[in-house]
């Protein structure tokens, strides 16, 4: 399918009962299937529907597939042998991720353009400059470029504009408008893109992948409740929970034990938890509860043996990780908050990097495939115990934590090291805003 998809939506006549072709009738277990060319049986079904332009009888197809990151997806395709007129979009049939995500994109030239984006129904697409916003369910998912989706936005002001030639004064500002998305598109200035998904399905193309882009700032967050409402989400006890279960739930429990680190006599605390989800699925995540300390911590481990995989770490979601001798950079929020090994850690990197939509299929390219998989067989190098580099977090906030084999004795192989934060770190954490010292008086004044 067309990867510029129309912002109409083909739709079926009421009542329709058309025949669909043997493959749509597939087992459950192979509805989605990757996507591959040697795969015969792969058949789209093909549906006859209405066509909105010239009302006509045309066809739709369907194909259930998998791709990168999408996982499973609904590709769809109409076109109308009457009037010619085409239609295509996708639909993420796959689960909501854990955190929504955001990305802010600064383009600074035509090659920024090109970049491949996913962009699923409940993404909000914006252009500050400009004032301009894609409202989320406005548009259907699709798979393009940045400039697919401007022009994407120019086709749907531009069908509509011959119904506002009634009012002079609304079709010209929309003419000017429109006018100055067509000027976007040539990059005559920088401009920000920001492309908000509270289901962290969407994508933005780093080109430099797996090294960071300097142009692109990638944040996860953690859904509002009205967010997790527009995305249908809703946390509910299932009929017939057990009381004793729904008690335990409500209860932290605590027992005794030693102190990993020094064996001081400490306790430890556990909540039961119970995970609502068919697919029984479970993942974890830690959050800091305490406050943000007055000294950044930036931890350096030089991983020389097996064993320094095996030590504990704690990285909060504001920490930074980085591998210079890969020129690797994890950014803050990235796989959230952790409590686990290094290794562990290296895996989960190695799980993030494979997740990216470009590495495989139509999408990719030589290079970057071949670039991702080098990356890879060096994390797995490192994994392995064959290479040795410099492991580093980097936490403003001051709350992670490495653990020290040599404890209380000093790590020859580790240094922590404390500083003073910058304007642009304690922006991040939101500090610069922050009043904590004689409010009250001067909310009394105002008031």
């Amino acid at each position: 399918p067309s990867r510029a998809a129309h912002p109409a939506r083909p739709r079926s006549p009421p009542g329709s009962s058309a025949p669909v072709t043997p493959s749509a009738r597939a087992p459950a277990g192979r509805l989605f299937r990757p996507l591959s060319a040697e795969d015969e049986e792969q058949l789209p079904a093909e549906i006859e529907s209405l066509c909105m332009a010239c009302y006509r009888q045309g066809v739709t197809r369907l194909l259930l597939t998998r791709i990168p990151f999408f996982k499973e997806i609904i590709v769809s395709s109409f076109t109308c042998s009457s009037c010619n007129w085409s239609n295509s979009e996708i639909q993420s049939a796959g689960r909501i991720q854990d955190q929504g995500v955001c990305y802010t994109l600064s383009v600074r030239n035509r090659q920024d353009m090109n970049r491949e984006v996913v962009k699923t129904d409940c993404a909000t697409a914006r252009v500050p400059e400009l004032d301009f916003e894609i409202p989320a369910f406005s548009q259907k998912g699709a798979l393009t470029t940045l400039e697919g989706l401007i022009d994407r936005a120019i086709a749907g002001l531009e069908q509509d504009q011959p119904g506002r030639r009634v009012n002079a004064d609304v079709a010209e500002k929309i003419d000017a408008f429109i006018f100055k998305l067509k000027r976007l598109k040539e990059v005559d200035s920088a401009f920000t893109f920001i492309l908000d998904d509270p289901s962290g399905n969407s994508f933005v193309e780093n080109p430099y992948a797996p090294q960071r882009d300097e142009a692109l700032v990638v944040a996860h967050y953690w859904r509002t409740a009205q967010q997790a409402a527009a995305l249908g989400m809703e946390v509910s006890w299932p009929l017939g929970e057990d009381l004793r279960v729904a008690s335990l739930v409500l209860q932290v429990l605590q027992f005794s034990t030693n102190c990993p680190e020094c064996n001081a006599p400490a306790a430890t605390n556990m909540k039961l938890v119970r995970i609502l989800c068919a697919c029984a699925r479970r993942t974890c995540h830690v959050k800091s509860g305490g406050a943000i300390e007055p000294l950044g911590t930036k931890i350096t481990l030089h991983v020389t043996d097996p064993s320094d995989l095996t030590r504990d770490i704690l990285k909060s979601e504001t920490c930074r990780v980085e591998i210079p001798e890969l020129d690797f950079e994890l950014g803050m929020g990235a796989l959230g908050g952790k409590f686990t090994t290094l290794e562990g850690l290296l895996k989960d990197i190695q799980d993030l990097v494979a997740k990216n939509p470009f590495t495989l299929g139509d999408s990719s390219t030589p290079d970057q495939a071949e670039k991702l998989r080098a990356f890879g067989q060096k994390l797995q190098q490192i994994i392995d115990g064959q290479l040795r580099v410099h492991f580093v977090l980097d936490d403003p906030a001051g709350n992670s934590y490495l653990q020290n084999l040599y404890a209380p004795e000093e790590d020859p192989e580790m240094r922590v090291e404390r500083y003073e934060r910058l304007f642009e770190q304690n922006e991040a954490l939101g500090l610069n805003d922050m009043k904590t010292e004689g409010y009250e008086a001067d909310g009394a004044s105002q008031s």
